[in-house]
């Protein structure tokens, strides 16, 4: 069964000094790093980078034409591996990702990247739907604080809280360093 790794997001805009920072993204960068050298050297025909490019300029990131919108360097693209464009927090809607994932024989995922409450937990409950076995690397993912009615939810809560509600039942949830080691 061929597996593929799916690389979330992580674009420059969720680093310092971009226009949405997010807790600890060039550590969680550098634990996804760990899983893409690793896919390099076993899959390295099924690396897909998701990047996200805004349609709405309100929302003021990811917008196209600008450094933020880049993928960070730490785990850029390198030869063949497949760039797959979305516009909304699931990188399967009105994308050709599961068309490619199936022309490439592929029914596990390896997941990783960034924002853990968006984009990575609507992928996941997606890819799940869709009949793939996914697999979702923690440490290699993270999120930032939230805020509703006066109250604030620390980013590491909304984490774990994310995490823990995809564990099981939608993903096996595995650090970077236990993913290398299988």
């Amino acid at each position: 069964m061929n597996t593929a790794l799916l690389l979330i997001d992580i674009q420059n805009d969720y680093f310092p000094n971009g226009k949405m920072e997010l807790d600890r993204p060039v550590q969680t960068a550098h634990q996804a790093a760990k899983v893409l050298a690793w896919f390099r050297q076993h899959h390295k025909d099924t690396i897909f980078h998701v990047q996200h490019i805004a349609t709405e300029e309100e929302k003021g990131f990811f917008l196209p034409n600008t450094e933020g919108v880049n993928i960070n360097a730490v785990v850029l693209p390198e030869g063949e591996e497949e760039i797959i464009i979305k516009h909304t927090p699931n990188s399967f809607f009105n994308t050709d990702l599961a068309g490619k994932l199936e022309g490439k024989g592929v029914m596990k995922l390896v997941i990783a990247g960034m924002m853990t409450h968006m984009c990575i937990d609507a992928t996941v409950r997606a890819a799940t739907e869709l009949g793939f076995e996914v697999t979702l690397i923690d440490d290699a993912c993270t999120t930032r604080d939230l805020a509703y009615r006066e109250k604030t939810v620390p980013a590491q809560q909304v984490h774990e809280a994310f995490i823990g509600a995809l564990a099981g039942v939608y993903a096996e949830v595995v650090s970077a360093e236990e993913f290398v080691r299988k």
